[in-house]
């Protein structure tokens, strides 16, 4: 027997999620911030009393065999809400019948309790095959609307350096060690720091065209995720205006190298920084490039980077990406997605990574409104909504 509740303790929630491999963008910071945004969020477990899962350690919430962080957003009428999962539901059993029925329990909670009832549930799992079932049975659609990219790249972390170094393209790991000579990476922690990476991804943002948030959105995201997304910065040695035919002198200050501000007193394995740098990091004066993942236990999800031109000349992304990634590995996280491919310069940038690539389901709707046709074929409003739907 399947009963379902509504989460309000954010603990509770996130200990669930981290412990059993949920992913980052099902976090209880990730709701928060969408919160803030003009989305409404319901959080709920699927209990049985029939199955205890006993790897996790919670006693009162060894009977929850899903969960799942439902956004909702209005949208104009006739069409009323739109309810999304963005990579979930977290269900526990990888059976597809097992679950098809989960899926059905979620389905039917979104039809009764979320008002309006939304033109659709539209879901995004971390699954690789989509349950026939939900096909054949429940009525699920594929999505002509999409937020996430279903082709990405998965990078194992409980492998070795040595084991990741092989899987990388002979360039990728030619540029790390080059770039690792002129680049210093460290956590950014500072509101002007921070700030300028803002300014660099509005500048990639603008040369990629692709469309942003706003300041605020991402503000925002930095204060309530806290630790659980760490901002990491390349540093390149400025240029420096000539004066009278000479460039002038580069002053420096050494700092101390800071780990633990981001991710805790570094462990023997989380001085990969000091390791290439020394005990102390000379304090470049150019920020050239940023990476921002977000992590839950056992999940690291890149969101955001950018690069400025100074930052492609010394190809600061490719030591920049490996220390990240080794940071995330130090902080036990065991798979760091990509977050996404595509035919462009940067996908190409992320696939010197890894020698393989990974293919989620994709995007699924359940019609729960006549007007889902007019929402998913009739309308180009849906697809301009949709993109409006970032992350």
């Amino acid at each position: 027997m399947l009963k379902i509740v509504e989460i309000k303790n954010q603990a509770e929630w996130d200990d669930f999620i981290d412990s059993t491999g949920g992913h980052p963008l099902q976090s209880w910071g990730w709701g928060e911030l969408k919160k803030e945004h003009h989305w409404d969020v319901k959080r709920i477990f699927i209990r049985s009393t029939t199955k205890k899962y006993a790897e996790y350690k919670k006693s009162d919430n060894r009977d929850v065999v899903a969960a799942a962080q439902i956004l909702t957003r209005k949208l104009p009428w006739p069409l009323n809400n739109f309810a999304y999962i963005p990579r979930g539901a977290h269900i526990l059993s990888k059976k597809p019948a097992e679950r098809a029925k989960m899926m059905r329990e979620i389905t039917d909670y979104c039809a009764k309790n979320i008002k309006p009832k939304p033109v659709c549930l539209s879901i995004e799992p971390d699954w690789n095959d989509f349950p026939p079932q939900l096909l054949k049975e429940q009525g699920w659609k594929t999505a002509k609307n999409t937020i996430l990219l279903p082709k990405t790249i998965l990078i194992d972390l409980k492998k070795s350096d040595e084991e990741l170094f092989k899987e990388m393209s002979k360039k990728t790991r030619q540029y790390i060690r080059k770039s690792s000579d002129e680049i210093s990476v460290r956590p950014i922690e500072h509101d002007i720091d921070f700030e300028e990476c803002l300014k660099i991804y509005e500048e990639t943002a603008a040369r990629a065209g692709f469309n942003i948030h706003s300041r605020q959105y991402y503000q925002d995201l930095r204060r309530i995720l806290g630790d659980n997304a760490p901002v990491y910065g390349a540093y390149a040695p400025a240029i420096e205006p000539e004066q009278n035919g000479e460039q002038s002198e580069q002053v420096e200050t050494d700092i101390d190298i800071e780990i633990k501000g981001t991710l805790g007193k570094p462990s023997s394995e989380q001085v990969d920084l000091e390791r290439i740098y020394g005990s102390k990091l000379a304090r470049k004066q150019e920020l050239v490039a940023f990476l921002w993942p977000i992590k839950s236990g056992k999940i690291a999800f890149e969101l955001y980077g950018g690069v400025t031109e100074r930052g492609q000349e010394t190809r600061a992304n490719y030591i920049l990406k490996w220390l990240t990634i080794k940071q995330m590995q130090s902080a036990g996280v065991g798979q760091y997605d990509v977050n996404g491919l595509l035919n462009d310069g940067i996908s190409n940038f992320k696939r010197g990574f890894a020698k393989h690539e990974d293919t989620f389901c994709g995007t699924y709707d359940k019609p729960l409104s006549p007007l889902y046709f007019v929402w998913a074929h009739l309308l180009p409003l849906g697809k301009r909504i949709i993109r409006k739907f970032k992350l």
